[in-house]
């Protein structure tokens, strides 16, 4: 269970920060109580966790062979695209990726009221942060490891590492934000898929 606390927690941590996701909590933490946008983007990110996980839960009653060689396939898979997309990237996908996520909170105010309830709010981060995150690999991530780690570590541990991204969004985002580079983070997500994947086939082995 420990692992698989230690895997999510890692995981999650490393490839939500500088996502889109993230900068979705930033710009409304800008307009809106911290506290307001930290419960709604946490408990999106858990609720999706949770949707993961069980998801991931289902897959491990299949042959634990043919679970096994996919997680490792997944996650070298995963890992190569990652440090391939960082290769090609420039200071440019920063600004596109900060520019996705204000168009998502701008287009989500013009359909609510100027003058939101609390419980607006909460759902506004709620509903934004969970269709940002929903496809993502952060997702994908979860699955597999759920997949084949103990469902409650790898639950645990990815609402963790959610919760200190959400936070270091919602707290000091606006001042970190610019000082975080996808690129780097696309890079280093890259070689934690691959050595989880490189983990996974010597523990099989």
């Amino acid at each position: 269970m420990l692992t698989a606390f230690t895997a999510g927690l890692l995981l999650i941590t490393v490839s939500e920060l500088g996502d889109k996701t993230f900068f979705i909590a930033v710009i409304l933490a800008m307009h809106h109580p911290r506290r307001l946008v930290f419960v709604g983007v946490t408990a999106a990110l858990a609720a999706m966790t949770i949707i993961s996980v069980l998801f991931g839960h289902a897959i491990s009653f299949l042959p634990k062979v043919y679970i096994h060689y996919a997680e490792i396939a997944l996650f070298i898979a995963f890992g190569i695209k990652l440090l391939f997309d960082a290769s090609k990237m420039s200071a440019a996908c920063d600004t596109e990726v900060v520019e996705e996520a204000e168009a998502a909170v701008k287009q989500a105010d013009l359909q609510l009221p100027k003058q939101k309830t609390e419980l607006a709010i909460v759902i506004e981060a709620f509903v934004l942060t969970f269709m940002a995150e929903w496809g993502d690999r952060t997702q994908i991530a979860t699955i597999a490891l759920a997949a084949g780690n103990n469902p409650i570590g790898v639950t645990i541990g990815a609402i963790f590492g959610h919760s200190i991204c959400a936070a270091i969004a919602v707290i000091g985002g606006k001042m970190i934000a610019g000082r975080i580079s996808e690129r780097q983070i696309t890079f280093l997500g890259g070689c934690l898929f691959l050595v989880f994947g490189i983990v996974a086939a010597i523990e099989g082995a």
